[in-house]
């Protein structure tokens, strides 16, 4: 990917009018931002969200959303490709081709699939395709009850290896409160670390209609703020909003700096990508070792090992006090632990998460 890389995900309420239906005009408007970024020099990959919401304004009859996964599955199944005919159609008439991409769990928790789908949309960029990627929702139930496009933002941004990540989204960015509840609630322009006064700020999704909400974007970029990315979250309706996310104007938005040391593609992985099997908890000896030596974790500083974790499983280090300090990849499994290699975790394979 180019130095210059942006992922830029949009929201349901911001790619769909009040009817679910798509909204062309916005589509339009991001395509446009989307190629001019490209002439400057930027490599560009969308991420969208909208196809449950599309799929059932076309065959929904007016009727309430439906909540269960089987039915949302299958409506996604008919909004996928009306959203992805309406991308195709906003791009073309920029005579640019545009590429569905699909991504479930899965592809980020195996490896070798990470880099199957890091090396497909590296293909597309050197094709000079822009890459249009959602969750596949017509066959990960998962995602629909518990997942949002913003964590996949994230995990496509750590992927790809982006500079930026623009969250465009039905508010002016984060506010001091929510402006449902709070009438002064006013916009916090720029974050430099996550606190609880921060978290408290977000509150859950405004529409109902999107599977994310404020809290979910802050998620999203404490994450890939950690791996080194810039965020802004932007309004998806201002005018060029994805041209103006990156340029940095004061008063537009919420910028989030991201971490001085970005993580290795591979760190990023293990951080991330992979779900924790277990957890081990270890004595402050081993604690103390990882943090300021720079050590593996060895056998004899592990106090309990919980869950069923094989080798190779990512799991959760945590101190004797249960707080999270790291995650990594073991090299025995909870079956053979008292038995194994003395290396747990080797250094390679961990990530320290006590700044997270």
């Amino acid at each position: 990917m180019a130095t210059r890389s942006v992922v830029v995900k949009i929201g349901t309420t911001s790619v769909t009018d009040e009817k679910g239906n798509v909204a062309h005009e916005v589509l339009a408007r991001l395509a446009q931002d989307v190629v001019t970024l490209r002439a400057d020099g930027w490599s560009v990959v969308v991420v969208t969200s909208g196809a449950i919401s599309v799929g059932w304004a076309d065959v929904g009859q007016g009727r309430a959303r439906p909540r269960d996964a089987t039915t949302l599955q299958a409506v996604s199944a008919v909004g996928q490709p009306l959203l992805m005919s309406a991308w195709r159609d906003a791009f073309s008439a920029l005579d640019v081709p545009v590429g569905q991409v699909l991504l479930a769990p899965l592809d980020f928790s195996h490896r070798g699939q990470y880099l199957h789908a890091r090396g497909t949309l590296e293909a597309l960029a050197g094709l000079n395709v822009v890459a249009i990627v959602n969750e596949n929702d017509a066959v990960a139930d998962e995602e629909i009850r518990f997942g949002d496009n913003d964590r996949l933002g994230a995990l496509v941004a750590n992927l790809v290896g982006a500079s930026h990540l623009v969250l465009l989204t039905d508010t002016d960015g984060l506010l001091t409160a929510d402006p449902r509840v709070d009438a002064s609630a006013t916009l916090i322009e720029e974050v430099t670390a996550f606190d609880a006064d921060l978290l408290n700020a977000a509150g859950a999704s405004k529409s109902g209609v999107g599977s994310g909400g404020m809290a979910s974007k802050l998620a999203a970029a404490h994450m890939a703020t950690w791996s080194g990315v810039t965020v802004v979250i932007a309004p998806a309706r201002a005018p060029h909003a994805l041209r103006v996310a990156l340029e940095g104007r004061a008063g537009f938005g919420t910028t989030f700096s991201p971490r001085p040391e970005r993580l290795s593609a591979r760190k990023s992985w293990i951080a991330f990508a992979v779900a924790s099997q277990g957890s081990l908890i270890i004595n402050e000896g081993a604690a103390d070792a990882l943090e300021r030596g720079g050590r593996s974790l060895l056998r004899v500083g592990v106090i309990s090992h919980h869950g069923a974790f094989v080798e190779g499983d990512a799991v959760e280090v945590q101190g004797p006090d249960g707080v999270a300090i790291a995650k990594g990849l073991v090299r025995v499994s909870a079956e053979s632990f008292d038995d194994g290699d003395d290396v747990v975790v080797h250094r390679d394979d961990l990530v320290l998460l006590r700044r997270v």
